[in-house]
């Protein structure tokens, strides 16, 4: 049994690929280790340039190996007896499933897409100190999609008001489109220990639902 401590990185996200190698979500390290220890899951690891795949077992093993040589590139799981690295992407054995091509449209979504920059002024801002506008105010007839909605600061969202961006002469810095991808797997892709996910993602075709 493995055994949760607060710097065991169960919470670490693990890209899960079908039995085609084709990405189709992203879960918890605590999932993923779930199903490789129900033997419904595969290890596929990213090393000197190439893929290599392993069972559980085998995992554990060169979890050893890893840990002796270069334990400062991996989160780690620390059980009873020994410790096991976290895996940065497993591909389901029997479960066969197409990946998703819509992506949720939903707030977390949206500035994603936007990466929380306010589309009037172009400054980044925490997610607590933006807001959702509509560009042409429900008042106006405009409805909740995603050409409709973008980020907006407190101050923008205030001057804009309940008028068009014309009306307030204001601009956006770009038009606002439907994500073709979640638009949450480029943040992932900002940290290095997700990079060995980019080759699975690299085709716009692949969509990520997030769990």
């Amino acid at each position: 049994m493995i055994a949760a401590n607060p710097q065991s990185g169960l919470d670490c996200s693990v890209l899960v690929l079908n039995k085609h190698y084709m990405a189709i979500r992203i879960i918890r390290a605590r999932r993923a280790f779930a199903l490789l220890c129900k033997e419904m899951a595969e290890v596929v690891s990213f090393e000197k340039g190439s893929f290599s795949n392993y069972d559980f077992q085998s995992w554990c093993e060169v979890s050893e190996f890893k840990r002796s040589f270069n334990p400062d590139g991996h989160d780690w799981v620390s059980t009873v007896n020994f410790h096991i690295a976290v895996p940065r992407i497993i591909r389901l054995l029997f479960y066969d499933r197409l990946p998703r091509t819509e992506v949720k449209f939903n707030r977390r979504n949206i500035f994603a897409r936007d990466e929380n920059k306010c589309q009037y002024c172009g400054g980044k801002f925490a997610t607590n100190e933006l807001s959702l506008d509509h560009i042409v105010p429900k008042s106006l007839g405009g409805e909740s999609t995603w050409e409709n909605l973008v980020c907006s600061c407190t101050d923008c969202n205030v001057k804009k008001g309940g008028r068009t961006p014309k009306q307030a002469r204001m601009t956006l810095i770009k038009k606002p489109l439907k994500p073709k991808r979640n638009p949450l797997i480029h943040v992932h892709l900002g940290h290095k220990r997700y990079q060995s996910w980019k080759q699975f993602l690299d085709n716009a075709y692949w969509s990520v639902e997030l769990k």
